[in-house]
Order: structure tokens, then sequence, then C-alpha cells
């Protein structure tokens, strides 16, 4: 008997979001990540839970709709980190006409059965406040809507719900092999913090190991020829903010892609993204400077004020491990997703993951439970439709509502601090604030409204081992704090660990722990 049903490689959207759907079915499961939870192409995208307008033009319908469809969902599913925002997209009279535009927001409206988000509306950007910030010129313009969402929190609550319903979540945990041995896989785990190496069984593996899905195949479980994904360069910039509504925009280029501009942060614009092959260690990705020079240039097409690579005050890069489809050129490859079962009859079969949205993972996880099934038996029913996630499970009047229900019971502590809480972890609020009444009850402030007791919270509940992991991935507090402020945080982390403070890896510790 194989010590798990089910083990998952790869702790990204894709990975946690199956893991989650086949052990909340009854599968017994474990997933292994080599570093921290979306650590990889997960945290790099433009935290965007949308259709994918542009992909009208690719023909792309199943997917856009799926897309579109999916948003709503999720945003019931998590609307503690997922919530509406409104796209301004102004018409560029050298570019594809306004009929056009309309007609593809149109489609993009009625498409994917949108039910609670409002419909495309046509701006004068003469007299509308979106259009101030831009150069004069721009007359006509189109809002739509899609959503928001903080991408790596989406990760970190599928996973946290995948651990609380009975699987095993192993961070900074390689698989270094995994053989067919008769019925099953002997996959060999090695904690990259112990050292320590150990041999898991499993009937089935999951590859979903993003932009080392070939890596994994070849290297680990044999497969000297694995050429599948192309992979794919997307990097954004961070400005001070460029205008005061809370409205995005997205803007045509010259050579056929878009480029959005985003409120974030509250003090900031994110500006993304660029799309360029890249080969290499997908963990050595960063911003060329052509990258940078571009994006500025986009948005300086569009805005009053010009952007320039002075105004960055941040910038991130992530691989799309997209399947190659042969496409000519990399804005041009499917953002579908593709699932590849391998294995003989009679052999441990493994499932194998390619491309993919964060907008469609769930669905995505519906597919491949539904592989699953068909290869080692059906366990259960779809579920996660309508099945929030942690946190998000707010009462009647939504976020505000309980924001102001939170502030009341704890009048001693900043409300700045418990918004943002509220919206970070919604329900999980009241965990990390306890019976504090007063600020100071949190524990020392390491600025920016980071305390001890989220700090003690997030590697007790959310597999953080570093200020990294806080700062960039659980959080983006890392733009709001000054850099020697990430050392104080890793020596207080260091101090739970030795003062004996428990995580969520040491309750896994156990290869059966199913």
């Amino acid at each position: 008997m194989a010590d798990v049903d089910i083990l998952v490689i790869g702790g990204g959207i894709n990975g946690c979001g199956i893991a989650r759907d086949a052990v909340g079915r009854g599968y017994s499961v474990l997933l292994a990540e080599m570093g921290d939870l979306a650590s990889g192409t997960s945290s790099a995208s433009t935290k965007l839970i949308h259709g994918g307008l542009r992909y009208l033009e690719h023909y792309e319908f199943r997917l856009v709709r799926e897309a579109l469809t999916e948003r709503e969902i999720l945003w019931a599913m998590a609307p503690h980190i997922i919530w509406p925002l409104r796209f301004v997209l102004p018409h560029h009279a050298g570019l594809r006409p306004a009929w056009l535009l309309r007609l593809g927001l149109f489609l993009y409206d009625h498409l994917g059965g949108r039910k609670r988000l409002p419909s495309t509306r046509t701006l004068d950007l003469r007299v509308d406040a979106a259009g101030r910030p831009l150069k004069t010129g721009y007359g006509k313009g189109f809002e739509y809507s899609d959503c928001w969402v903080q991408d790596a929190r989406l990760v970190a609550l599928n996973a946290v719900d995948a651990a609380t319903r009975g699987a095993a979540i192993l961070t900074r945990t390689r698989v270094t092999a995994a053989v067919r041995a008769g019925e099953h896989w002997a996959v060999t785990l090695a904690d990259a913090e112990t050292g320590a190496v150990r041999t898991v069984t499993a009937r089935l593996v999951v590859n979903a190991a993003g932009p080392w899905i070939d890596e994994v195949l070849r290297s680990v479980a044999g497969m000297p020829e694995a050429r599948h994904v192309r992979l794919v360069q997307g990097s954004h910039i961070v400005v001070p903010k460029l205008y005061d509504h809370d409205r995005a925009y997205i803007f045509q280029n010259a050579d056929g892609r878009i480029v959005f501009a985003i409120p974030y942060e509250r003090a900031f614009t994110l500006i993304g993204t660029t799309d360029r092959d890249y080969s290499g260690n997908p963990a050595d990705v960063r911003i060329t400077g052509e990258e940078t020079s571009y994006l500025a240039k986009a948005a300086s097409d569009y805005f009053a004020t010009p952007v320039t690579a002075d105004d960055v005050v941040w910038t991130y890069s992530g691989i799309r491990p997209l399947y190659d489809d042969g496409a000519s050129k990399a804005q041009e490859a499917t953002r579908d997703y593709v699932l590849k079962l391998a294995g003989e009859k009679g052999e441990p079969p493994m499932l194998n993951v390619f491309g993919g949205k964060i907008t469609t993972y769930r669905r995505l996880a519906e597919s491949a439970l539904e592989q699953i099934g068909q290869a080692i038996g059906t366990r259960g029913a779809p579920w996660t439709k309508g099945a929030t996630l942690p946190g998000g499970d707010l009462p009647a009047g939504g976020l505000d509502a309980y924001q102001a229900r939170i502030a009341a019971a704890h009048p001693g502590i900043d409300p700045t601090l418990i918004e943002r809480l509220v919206r970070t972890y919604g329900t999980r609020t009241e965990t990390i604030l306890a019976d504090a009444t007063t600020t100071s009850d949190l524990g020392g402030d390491f600025g920016a409204g980071l305390t001890e007791a989220e700090v003690r919270y997030l590697v007790r509940e959310e597999w953080a081992r570093s200020a990294d992991d806080i700062l960039w991935r659980r959080t983006k507090l890392g733009l709001h704090l000054p850099k020697e402020a990430a050392a104080e945080i890793d020596a207080f982390i260091a101090g739970l660990r030795g003062n004996g403070e428990k995580r969520r890896n040491d309750a896994c510790a156990d290869p059966a722990y199913n």
C-alpha cells in the first residue's frame, strides 16, 4: 500500500489548487515544494482575475469564457483578497478602431455569464476623472470590469485549506528522484533545511512544477528528451502612484500588445507586463533594461507625466510555462492549460500540468481530478465551487461591515492596521488579534504595522520561514519597510524556532501524515 494516493510536485497555484481539490474529495495527498509557496510564477503575475480581453483576438473563446465565468466564483471564495476593479481603455486613433473595441467588450460582458460585476460603459475622457492623468488628445474611452487579486496569498490560502483538510504540505522540500516501482512511485524527498532525505510512495504523481516541469521530467523522472514548455518572461515595474483615482488602465501599443497601469499598495502604480522568450534557469529571471524601457515608454505614450527608469522603485519578473504550441511570437502562444497523463497500462501514472492562468486554476484542478479519477479511481465529486477559502467566510454585509465590527471590538488598535489585516487575512484577523486591546499588545512593530503577532501567525499557519516570504509573498510590506527590517524579521523567526514555536511543516514530519 502506498503512503499517499497523490504526490504533487510544485507549490504554485496549480499544485496547491489540485492538492486542495483532491484532499477534499477523499484522496490522501502530499505536496512538495522546493522553495516557498508561490515563489515562482504564481507571485509574479499582474495580480488580476480576468478573462483576458486580448485573447479574443487570438480566438481563444473557450479560455476567455471559462476565465470570465471564474471571476465571480473566485471573488465569492476569497472576497478579502479579491475585489472588483474597473479598467479604462482609452481609444488610440492610430490603432484598433473604436467599433472593434466596443464589439470586443460586448463579447467580454456577455461571454462568461457576468452577474455581479458592472458592465462596460463609454467614457468622455475630456471630462471624466480618468482622463485627467492622460495626455490631451484621448477623447473617447471605455470602462469595463475585471478583478484584482493578491496572487501569492491565493496560493497560500489554497495550501492552508488543503492542510486543514488533511494534506501534507512540505515547503523547502525538493523532489530529487521519482521512480516507478511496481504499482507505485518511489519519490525521494530532500529537506533543504535539515538535509534529511526520505522516500515516499504514491499511486500517482502530479508534476505541477511550472517552469521546471520539463526539468522534473528530465532530471527527476529520467525522461531526457522532455521538451514541452515554452518559457516566456513577463516583467513589471512599480513606480510612485501616477494618479489619485481607483481605476486601472489598459493601454494598446503599436506592436499589438497591451500594458496595464494599476493602483498598487496605495502609494504606487504597477505597470506591466512584457512577453519575451526566455532560456536559462527560471530562478535567475530578472527584468532587463530593454523591458524597463519598453514599459516606461508604453506608459509615457498615454500619461501626461512621463515615466522613466529613474522612477522605478521595484521590479519583478516571472516565467510563464506555456505549452509549446508552435506559435511564432511569445505573445501569441496559448495561455490555456494542457494536461497530459503519462504511463503505460499497469504503470503508476504521472499527470503533467502545462500552462494555465491564475484565473482558471480552480477549473484546471477540476479537470486534473477528472483525469486522476480515471487513472486511480474516482473519489468524491467536484466541491470547490462555492466553498470559501480560509478567511473568506465573511458575515452578512461583506468586507466593510466585518472591518467595522473588528474595529469596534478592538478600539485600542490602529484602524489602519485593522484595515490591512482584514484585507489580507479576512476572518482570520481575529486569530492574529486574539485578545489584544491595544496595538502594543501585538508585540514589537518591525515597521508599516507588521507586528510580532502577525509574523508568528505566518510562521505557524502559512509556512513562512524568512523575511522574504513575509515581505514579498504573504504581504507586499517590503515596499513600505527599510531594507534593514528584513534582518530583524529573520532574527525574530530564528528565535521562534529556537524557542520551539510550532510550524506548519513540523506537523507533517511523518510521510504517512495522511
